[in-house]
């Protein structure tokens, strides 16, 4: 930022701008859709609480990771934006909350059982090491991958007996996991180039990123769809559909490289609904 430059306020303070550190739309989407497939895999009301309050506090943990690391290089790329480049929120305090969100994850997933706790604790450190300097890297990906097999194992463990997902539902969140990292890193890779930022897709380039997009994407899919027993019927048609937006997502980004991560959102959301029809054919 230019010296001369004066930071953009964010209406409601410190508070607000907490709140919006913590990237709080994918924070609550995470949050809803496991809580969802919790149920769906039969807890009771008591053991969605315990899902959805552990995953909440990871998310919330991960989010502030993100904005108090990035804060120079948010203020570099100019994203003003974001609380702590505008000044609305100080990145110690960020940090502080990161901090916090983290410790009380901790106690939340080891309630829902050692093993699931841990598995869910193990995705949580899987997506602070890319915002500490995994994203940076060629294995930028496999934080995102861990991260997203890790919810499916977590909901599942911590049923009653502890029992394991099944193989295509593990398989089925690494793919999703990979999308994701593509897709929220196509629109951001020009600025991540400029202050140092070489992950993977960075180094793949816009272009080889958005035709790469739809492919674990819909594979992923396909797994959910078919995949196990009871395969086919309504999961054919959310296949479908999954496979068209993921596809035209890219087609359309190369104009708008926001819409890729979009569509990623919107097949991630198909696919959650893929699970819950599935229930508890999933372990």
């Amino acid at each position: 930022m230019d010296a001369t430059e004066q930071p953009v306020p964010v209406r409601g303070g410190a508070v607000t701008g907490l709140l919006t550190a913590c990237h709080p739309g994918p924070a609550a989407a995470v949050t809803v859709l496991v809580t969802v497939l919790a149920a769906a895999a039969g807890h009771d009301g008591r053991g969605c609480l315990a899902v959805a309050a552990a995953v909440l506090a990871g998310q919330l943990s991960v989010g502030w990771c993100n904005d108090a690391v990035d804060a120079a290089r948010d203020r570099a790329a100019g994203r003003h934006g974001k609380p702590v480049v505008s000044g609305a929120v100080g990145a110690g305090t960020v940090r502080c909350a990161a901090v916090v969100a983290l410790v009380l994850a901790v106690p939340l997933s080891l309630a829902c059982g050692a093993l699931a706790g841990g598995v869910h604790l193990a995705g949580v450190a899987a997506a602070w090491a890319y915002d500490l300097g995994l994203k940076a890297t060629a294995w930028s990906w496999l934080p995102y991958a861990a991260g997203f097999a890790a919810l499916p194992a977590f909901v599942t463990l911590s049923l009653p007996g502890g029992p394991w997902p099944a193989w295509w539902v593990v398989a089925a969140g690494i793919l999703l996991g990979v999308g994701a990292h593509l897709g929220n890193v196509l629109p951001d890779i020009g600025h991540d180039l400029v202050t140092g930022v070489r992950g993977w897709p960075q180094r793949l380039g816009p272009a080889r990123v958005r035709r790469l997009l739809p492919v674990p994407l819909v594979l992923a899919s396909l797994l959910l769809a078919f995949a196990g027993p009871r395969p086919g019927g309504p999961g054919a048609a959310g296949a479908a559909v999954a496979v068209a937006v993921a596809v035209a997502g890219a087609l359309v980004g190369r104009g708008r490289p926001r819409v890729p991560f979009v569509a990623a959102v919107v097949v991630a959301g198909i696919d959650v609904a893929l699970l819950v029809a599935r229930g508890a054919a999933i372990t």
